[in-house]
């Protein structure tokens, strides 16, 4: 009888603490959630429960096996209290993992709430997400090498490992010195504010805007929805467009080449209409100006002005199309066009007079093309 009330007291034991325990956490941070609901982290801590409970169940399974008293115990005690140290272990590592992403995502809500600048919003989005990775990647690590020396031979290498670490770590840095690089252009752009997660940029003349960052690398979402994936060591060795830098407010231009008689007056007054009906335009400022001139077109630059690099690129799009087919419909003059008509020639009485005038200015000056011979026919 004893074989069977002792094994269900240890084991059933261990999972009613675990659910109690468990249970009790989860009440105490939800009444702090109540009495604090300006502070978001009490509610999120409630995420730790799963991983918390595993590490208790595991900790009192770990210290209670032992007197289980049976058979199957006893010849596999070492190997049992291996997988059952092996669970605390990776247990521990979740929660911890969990626990410092929880205060991270906290802290970031909460700046987030109380800040109305969106670049410094993006900016602590992007550190608070480099420094997750980097708890996750140093926790992992730790919790590996700590189960991985829960292995007697393990040990037992162990001292020769860590003697011959500094050579080790001299081998690896130069066998790794693109990734290291990455690594460090990483905490660089995250702590350096060069590029930020939701920032707009144009990287080897493609626009697109700023998805994920890691320590490694970065990814583009361009405007036709293609993902460009690049090492972070690029933005910190080479010129890139950053055009939410400084706000995200945006100027365009767009450029119309038309004929010299193309009406400014009524050209700005349909711009003005055109701007007015777009709901992608900010409102701070337009204009409508002639930049240049060629003998056959004149250059008319239109600038605009936008919330963010989306609304510009809608507002260029609405004023280009609206203003030709406004000149098309009313104003077809207005467009470039070919001369292709024969030029003009003078009275038929003031032509031998121009003629004679040329020649006559030749031959004073020993200009012009030399007199031609008279074709040879052949004949005699």
């Amino acid at each position: 009888m004893e074989n069977v009330l002792r094994p269900l007291l240890i084991v059933g034991g261990s999972v009613v603490v675990t659910l109690l325990l468990g249970w009790l956490v989860d009440l105490l941070l939800r009444r702090a959630d109540v009495a604090h609901p300006d502070t978001p982290l009490w509610g999120l801590l409630r995420r730790c429960r799963p991983p918390l409970q595993v590490v208790i169940w595991a900790a009192l399974l770990r210290g209670t096996f032992a007197h289980l008293r049976l058979e199957p115990v006893r010849d596999h005690r070492e190997a049992i209290g291996q997988v059952l140290s092996l669970v605390l272990i990776g247990a521990s590592a979740w929660l911890v993992v969990r626990a410092a992403a929880t205060v991270v995502e906290s802290s970031y809500a909460r700046y987030a709430s109380s800040t109305r600048d969106p670049a410094r919003v993006r900016r602590v989005r992007t550190q608070v997400t480099l420094i997750q990775r980097v708890v996750i990647a140093v926790v992992t690590t730790v919790g590996v090498a700590a189960m991985l020396l829960t292995f007697p031979a393990m040990r037992t290498v162990g001292t020769s490992m860590l003697a011959s670490a500094g050579v080790l770590g001299i081998v690896a840095g130069v066998a790794a010195q693109s990734t290291l690089g990455n690594l460090f252009a990483g905490f660089q752009i995250a702590f350096g504010d060069m590029v930020r997660l939701g920032d707009t940029v144009v990287v080897d003349g493609e626009w697109g805007t700023v998805e994920e960052i890691t320590l490694t690398f970065l990814a583009v979402r361009t405007w036709d929805e293609r993902r460009i994936t690049m090492p972070v060591s690029y933005f910190t060795s080479r010129p890139f467009e950053n055009w939410s830098r400084g706000g995200v407010q945006m100027t365009g231009t767009v450029y119309f080449h038309l004929d010299h008689a193309a009406p400014m007056g009524a050209m700005r007054d349909k711009m003005r209409d055109i701007l007015g009906e777009c709901g992608a335009w900010d409102g701070r400022d337009w204009s409508l100006a002639v930049t240049d001139t060629t003998p056959t077109t004149i250059q008319v630059r239109a600038v605009v002005t936008a919330k963010d690099a989306d609304d510009v690129w809608t507002v260029r799009c609405a004023v280009r199309e609206q203003l030709i087919a406004w000149l098309r419909d009313h104003h077809p003059y207005a467009l470039p066009r070919v001369a292709t008509a024969p030029a003009t020639l003078p009275a038929g009485d003031q032509w031998p007079e121009l003629t004679s005038r040329t020649a006559a200015s030749v031959r004073r000056d020993g200009h012009g093309p030399a007199p031609r011979k008279p074709a040879h026919t052949g004949r005699g």
